[in-house]
């Protein structure tokens, strides 16, 4: 199994622990390195070095850090990720989350810093790990605009929209948030295996209550997909596991 979207950083202290976990059940995990409040991509980037080789890093930074307009700390992001271009398998997560922004001023940030990192992908020929809520058609056609591959990350807009993602050659992210979130389910209805990484977002969208997620919960998202789709675990496994690997072109 393979977690294609999950935030070690987030473990603090745990961070060996929880890796040791997982190196038992996965065979790797995309973290998403992200500027986000103060989480900030260079601590992130030395506490999960050791890790690299299982852990896939890719930096980013979060719409709902952008919504501050903070353009001094942007511009460190992105020379952080240009000194680091060749370490990463993807620019993100970017992207719009218009659930949280309180007024066209921060939405209006967040466009900017969006297209900015958009641009900066584009010009290092690198895909995106996109973050959308409440506003999944605009990250889609800024994504479109920008010639770039995107991930839909945790999605849970409409499955119609899902589905001109995937028609676009963009994949989607199945959380483990499945098991709580109708939304999630009508989408897995309407897409293709082809068109499915699955994810957990650990550690947050976990599929058991009152706990912490962890990425190997991951199997979960596969067991809820394969139940939708009639299939067996194992080829629910083996499929998303060929399109993670391909889409971040991981050396596994």
């Amino acid at each position: 199994m393979i977690d294609a979207h999950a935030h070690f950083e987030f473990y603090k202290k745990e961070v060996p622990q929880v890796i040791e976990e997982c190196r038992k059940e996965l065979k790797a995990v995309v973290d998403s390195i992200t500027e986000y409040r103060k989480t900030h991509v260079w601590k992130s980037w030395e506490l999960l070095k050791p890790y690299f080789g299982f852990l896939f890093p890719t930096l980013g930074y979060h719409p709902n850090e952008a919504r501050r307009g903070n353009w001094e700390k942007v511009k460190r992001v992105e020379d952080f990720i240009r000194e680091h271009r060749n370490e990463i398998v993807a620019v993100g997560e970017i992207g719009l989350d218009y659930h949280y922004a309180e007024n066209e001023a921060q939405r209006e940030n967040q466009r900017a810093i969006f297209q900015h990192f958009l641009e900066l992908a584009a010009e290092l020929k690198l895909p995106v790990v996109i973050h959308a809520r409440d506003a999944e058609r605009e990250a889609f056609e800024l994504v479109q605009r920008y010639g770039v591959n995107a991930y839909f990350h945790s999605f849970t807009g409409s499955p119609e929209l899902a589905k001109e993602i995937a028609e676009n050659d963009h994949p989607i992210g199945i959380s483990t948030g499945i098991v709580f979130i109708p939304e999630i389910r009508k989408t897995v209805e309407a897409l293709e295996l082809e068109d499915i990484l699955v994810e957990t977002d650990s550690p947050y969208m976990s599929p058991f209550k009152g706990q912490r997620n962890k990425p190997y919960y991951v199997r979960v998202a596969i067991e809820e997909v394969a139940k939708l789709k009639g299939l067996e675990f194992g080829e629910v496994e083996r499929i998303t596991e060929k399109n993670t690997i391909e889409f971040f072109r991981l050396e596994v």
